[in-house]
């Protein structure tokens, strides 16, 4: 294990691993809400090219993800942090940083994906990188973004919490590799399968994936599903989340009591209303340029 020391703060607005602009103004304003602290914060540019996204070799914007996963490992190196806190932008903003805490701390890693899907799909089954990112920190998947993880993440060191409704390729990846899984049942009747991982598989320091997708759209708003102007059916047969800020929130305060929490990002803010607010008040006479 190396010995690092300190906290860094990181802000990535990256949309295009899910092809949403509006994901840049959920990060931005993620980094407004959160409180302020005297860690260094680091702002991560974005690749910003004219046009639509284009599928390169089976990952949409694929150029512009690399780009951005170059620059916020090379910040990562630049302060070499004990302890990250990742501010998105789609989920694979967490891949850089994870892949980091893995190479710090080695075989006393861990990693709780807290998750209504597993991200461990490759450009074979899908375009958008944010579904990937999981399977890129096993050193699985398109080898231009896992060439940054030094130190693979072992899939029994892993528990996807929250998961639910997973396809039959998920399913089999999950068997083939021995990840850990917990369902929202199971997490809001007391995540008693969490904390017998951490014990089983000794996890001593902890990163925690937070994808808002995992609350329930019905209770918070500014996620995926909640899309405004999407079709009644435009979401039939992909898994919704059903937890609650709440109960996301005493999950992850109970296993930072139980080990060293290393690691926190927070992915897929998407706040349709002020991104439309926003869009509104651009075009407005005495408002607009």
């Amino acid at each position: 294990m190396k010995t690092q020391t300190g906290l860094l703060r990181m802000v990535l607005p990256q949309w295009q691993g899910g092809n949403n602009p509006v994901y840049e103004l959920g990060a931005e304003l993620l980094a407004w809400l959160v409180p302020s602290s005297s860690a260094p914060t680091v702002q991560i540019p974005l690749v910003r090219e004219p046009g639509p996204l284009r599928n390169e070799q089976g990952v949409m914007g694929r150029h512009q993800l690399l780009g951005q996963l170059d620059a916020a490992w090379a910040a990562i190196h630049s302060h070499r942090p004990g302890k990250i806190v990742m501010l998105g932008g789609d989920c694979l903003v967490d891949l850089a940083p994870f892949a980091w805490l893995s190479e710090v701390y080695g075989d006393k890693f861990g990693i709780l994906w807290i998750d209504s899907h597993p991200d461990v799909m490759t450009p074979a089954q899908f375009e958008h990188a944010h579904a990937h990112v999981l399977g890129s920190l096993m050193g699985e998947g398109d080898a231009d973004f896992s060439r940054t993880v030094n130190v693979p993440v072992a899939g029994q060191r892993i528990m996807i919490a929250g998961l639910h409704g997973e396809s039959d390729y998920e399913r089999g990846f999950i068997a083939k590799h021995g990840i850990h899984t917990c369902s929202p049942e199971a997490i809001q009747a007391g995540a008693a399968e969490i904390f017998s991982w951490i014990e089983k598989e000794n996890i001593e320091f902890l990163a925690v994936h937070f994808d808002l997708d995992i609350l329930n759209p019905q209770k918070f708003r500014s996620l995926y599903f909640s899309r405004p102007d999407a079709d009644a059916h435009a979401f039939d047969g992909i898994a919704q989340g059903k937890l609650e800020l709440d109960e996301v929130l005493s999950l992850i305060t109970a296993v930072d009591n139980k080990t060293t929490l290393v690691g926190l990002g927070i992915a897929e803010h998407l706040p349709w209303d002020i991104w439309n607010l926003k869009r509104t008040l651009s075009r407005m006479p005495l408002l607009k340029e």
